[in-house]
């Protein structure tokens, strides 16, 4: 473990990324994408369609199955500004499951573009439901950091938040994709197993599985698992302090069942995503701190950015497990045979230093210069970090969301 994390500088994770080898569009066939692997010390170049032959038949493959929501809403006035409202969480009711299913108002967490134009009380936007016209109403509540607590009312109790922004909303695909949302990104922007609403950004190493992928991933006697993190604008932020303790992780929701917490005893598992990775990280964390006295929250139980750091846990995994299952049956209430899931919070940072306690493998993107995601890659691969990326540059690869992928076994 890190003994001071803090002091890593962002001058150290950085690398130069020409504007063309971003990949502003994905490939045609999701598993024809390029796939790096790096076993610990040789890195060699396969296709991703490959990657069931390159897994141990022991591996337990974690998938985050959360699906992205179109989250930015345009609002036109009449003099012809637009003002962007992109929805980050909500706020009122907090679950992502309840809100996107109200049809009686709702309150969000928002960014807003264009704050300046936005003079009136509410804006309104037009639209239609089955050739009835009807009006989305927003008004801002209240600023909430660097964000604004927004109030969303529409004018017909049959129509759900959710299926209002299906309607009207865009894509949130990332800025550095230097383009507005294409017709294509609603399906592309979206892994072929994403099932539950409520990311604003796709967990994009799973975009390159098929569901050819999956059936010789299952061939091949290889295990798979689901988590769900709803991934929040935050993974784009980037760092812009010289030190990374100044720098104030995104906080995001992720949920698990007492199930899933029993199938990761397990001593292989391979996590699809750094969001997977936070996910399962934060799980150990939580069973620490409920075995160390620490109360991990009460309405929505959380684990802090320096939880790894501040408190040395000596506790194995299926030790920090078994506490939280046992706090899990005193705190969630459940009718007989009936499986929930329980929602977390998680604001833990994954630096170099950091000991990994349940995850051994990485499948992954390529990530931007001097972001925390890099930092996460650094803490699994060391110094490698660095001839993995010089590779990836020197051999055609193509980076971030849209771009190739890459398999970490250290």
């Amino acid at each position: 473990m890190a003994q001071d994390p803090g002091n890593i500088r962002i001058a150290d994770f950085t690398y130069d990324l020409p504007g063309d080898r971003i990949a502003r569009y994905p490939l045609t066939e999701r598993d024809s994408s390029k796939l790096l692997v790096w076993n610990g010390s040789e890195i060699s170049d396969r296709i991703f369609r490959d990657l069931p032959g390159l897994l141990a038949s022991d591996t337990l493959l974690v998938f985050n199955n959360t699906r992205v929501i179109r989250a930015r809403l345009l609002f036109k006035k009449e003099g012809g500004a637009v003002i962007e409202i992109f929805c980050l969480e909500p706020h009122e009711p907090h679950e992502f499951a309840l809100s996107l299913s109200s049809s009686s108002g709702v309150e969000w967490i928002c960014l807003v573009g264009n704050l300046k134009r936005w003079k009136s009380s509410r804006l309104t936007l037009m639209f239609q439901v089955e050739g009835i016209d009807l009006e989305l109403h927003a008004t801002r509540i209240s600023t909430y950091g660097d964000a604004f607590r927004i109030r969303f009312e529409w004018d017909d109790l049959r129509v759900t938040f959710g299926e209002i922004l299906d309607l009207l909303g865009h894509v949130p695909i990332p800025p550095y994709l230097g383009r507005d949302d294409e017709e294509s990104d609603r399906s592309r922007y979206q892994t072929t197993y994403a099932r539950i609403d409520g990311s604003v950004a796709a967990p994009t190493a799973g975009l390159h599985f098929t569901p050819s992928v999956m059936i010789e991933i299952g061939k091949a006697g290889i295990q798979k698992a689901e988590v769900t993190l709803h991934v929040s604008a935050g993974t784009f932020r980037p760092v812009k302090s010289e030190k990374i303790s100044d720098h104030k992780m995104h906080t995001e929701h992720f949920y698990i069942s007492k199930e899933t917490i029993h199938r990761l005893r397990h001593n292989n598992i391979v996590a699809v995503g750094t969001t997977t990775v936070r996910t399962l990280e934060s799980i150990y964390w939580l069973g620490a701190a409920i075995a160390g006295g620490r109360e991990p929250g009460e309405k929505t139980p959380s684990v802090s950015q320096w939880e790894p750091y501040d408190h040395d846990s000596g506790i194995s995994r299926d030790s920090a497990l078994d506490h939280l299952l046992e706090w899990m049956d005193e705190k969630v209430k459940t009718e007989a045979e009936v499986e929930v899931e329980v929602e977390f919070k998680t604001d833990i940072i994954i630096v170099p230093g950091y000991k990994f306690r349940m995850v051994k493998g990485l499948v992954t993107n390529f990530h931007q210069p001097g972001s925390t995601l890099l930092l996460l890659v650094a803490a699994l691969t060391g110094d490698d970090w660095k001839d993995i990326y010089s590779h990836a540059l020197a051999s055609g690869y193509r980076f971030l969301s849209y771009g190739d992928s890459m398999l970490l076994i250290p």
